[in-house]
Formats: C-alpha cells, structure tokens, sequence
C-alpha cells in the first residue's frame, strides 16, 4: 500500500521538483498538487491523501490556516509544514493548527523521505532549529527558565511522565520502548492513556503540553 501524498506550495518548481524525487520512492504516491491553502482543502477533502506537505506562506490562504481546515475535515491526514520560514509564531501556530511536523526546505532528499514514513507511521517531527525555537517561544510566553520551571500536577502515572518527556525529545515509540525496557505495544497504551487524560489530539500536542508544564 503506498503512502498518499498532496504536495502543496506556491511556487511551480518546488512542487515539480519535491513531486519528481517522492515519485522514485516505490511506496510513494503523488496524488495531488495545491499552489496555495484553498486549492490544498479542497484536494485533502477530495483525494483524502495519508500526507500533506505543506509550505506556510501562500497566497489566497497560507498553510497555517490550511492545515487547521484539513484536520477538522479529514482529520487522519497528517500534515507535515515544510517552509523557509523558520519565525516562532509560525512554529508554534502550525503545531496547534494540528500539523505533525514542522521542516525545512533545504532537507536532504532521504531525510525528507524518512520524515514521510514516520509521519505516516504516528511520529512527529522538528528540525532541529525548529525545536530550539519552539522551546524558547514556550518559555518566553510562560515568563521562565529552563532552571526556574517546575512541573505541574498531572493525571499521568510516573510511566506515563516518563513517556511524555520522551515524546517531548522526539522519540519513537521503538526508542521509547527501547529506553525504558517495555514493549512497543505497551508504549502505544501509554501514549494513548497520555493524549486521552489530557485530552490532546496528538504527539505534537503532547510534546507542546511537555515543553509548557515542566515535563520536558
């Protein structure tokens, strides 16, 4: 079964290009090409593709609110926001508009399509830079340090603080699982009881969660 892919920019030879390279992945399927938000919603609700790439500055409607739309109506896509925009507000509006992922075009081709597979596969993911930003915004908006944050009460078990915060560093369930010495099965029950008793709609939310209660 190939992974279903909208491609969505505003600017032809990236689409063409980013297009060209997913079409040599065996498991790869270019279903659809959007150039800006509005083309994007009407193609994710029509093509219900498993993928969306999808730059944030767009003409007509840019990503941010594209993305938000999408996962009201087709809300198993994941959507996967890769710009040249690396600005906090971005970042931290693109992950609660729901998008999966936040990268940057300048990616190499095979970690670009790793990012596909993982994010077909539940897992969510930031350039590096994109983390370090993500981190400060949180702290600047909260009025604290790294040194002086504490961690709140939570409904989680110590287990699942345990998950969380490695959820928060980008770890797989495998490397989870691995980490803490359990199954992969028993760290999909984690994660689900996490993302239910705090009632977020997913890891994005929970790394956010992470980063702004001290459990980071």
């Amino acid at each position: 079964m190939k992974i279903r892919i909208l491609l969505v920019d505003d600017q032809y030879l990236i689409r063409e290009g980013i297009a060209s390279l997913l079409e040599l992945e065996s498991m790869m399927e270019v279903v659809g090409i959007a150039a800006n938000g509005k083309e994007a919603i009407a193609q994710a609700q029509d093509l219900k593709p498993n993928i969306v790439l999808m730059d944030v500055r767009m003409p007509k409607m840019n990503g941010v609110e594209a993305t938000a739309k999408i996962k009201q109506t087709v809300p198993a896509c994941q959507i996967i926001m890769l710009t040249t925009f690396d600005d906090e507000e971005y970042i931290v509006q693109s992950l609660l508009a729901g998008a999966c992922g936040y990268l940057m075009k300048d990616i190499p081709s095979k970690d670009l399509v790793q990012a596909i597979k993982l994010a077909y596969a539940g897992v969510y993911q930031l350039a590096p830079e994109v983390a370090g930003k993500l981190i400060g915004a949180i702290k600047s908006n909260k009025g604290t340090t790294a040194t002086t944050q504490q961690p709140v009460e939570t409904p989680l078990t110590a287990r699942e603080r345990e998950v969380i915060k490695l959820i928060a560093k980008g770890s797989t369930n495998k490397g989870i699982a691995r980490a803490l010495h359990v199954s992969e099965g028993t760290v999909k029950n984690h994660v689900s009881n996490i993302l239910m008793r705090l009632e977020l709609r997913d890891r994005t939310q929970a790394a956010i969660y992470a980063f702004e209660n001290g459990l980071s």
